[in-house]
């Protein structure tokens, strides 16, 4: 399947279980690995999960594209879209869209390694950390002590 056969899969759908055209773009994204779609309420684009379509298939995609659907029209409409928003969950269990994707496997995760920890200097509470911290800006959530940075030896920790 191509972008051209999902964005008709997608017009389909709107149609089918929404009662109103899609009138944007719908592509795949074979980026997205911890979410089966997205919604951009800028452009009001869908992108779904080039991963998710490989490994589960035609109907989990199904209740994705439902479930980012449901974020268009209620957005477009100017009514709750978002997933706390009462109009949202009722509309997703209407049509039959899923509120969450089927994780995928670890080996397609890419996770990546802790690189860093926030040692504290009083009680030696540890905190890993992928991205460099700056100590000073932080403090202990245990004990509120100051904290120190310490750089791991990746092969170690990965």
């Amino acid at each position: 399947m191509d972008d051209r056969q999902l964005q008709q899969w997608v017009e389909q759908i709107s149609l089918s279980s929404f009662g109103r055209p899609f009138e944007h773009k719908a592509r795949f994204n074979k980026r997205l690995r911890s979410t089966g779609g997205r919604y951009f309420t800028r452009s009001h684009d869908i992108e779904i999960s080039w991963l998710q379509y490989e490994q589960f298939g035609r109907q989990d995609i199904e209740a994705i594209i439902k479930h980012e659907l449901c974020h268009y029209h209620l957005h477009i409409l100017g009514q709750g879209y978002q997933h706390r928003d009462e109009e949202f969950k009722t509309l997703l269990q209407l049509v039959g869209g899923t509120r969450y994707c089927q994780s995928l496997p670890d080996s397609l995760q890419r996770r990546e390694p802790y690189r860093y920890k926030l040692v504290c200097v009083d009680c030696r509470m540890e905190y890993l950390r992928k991205r460099k911290a700056d100590p000073k800006r932080y403090v202990c959530g245990k004990c509120k002590g100051k904290l120190m940075l310490v750089e791991l030896d990746i092969k170690q920790h990965s």
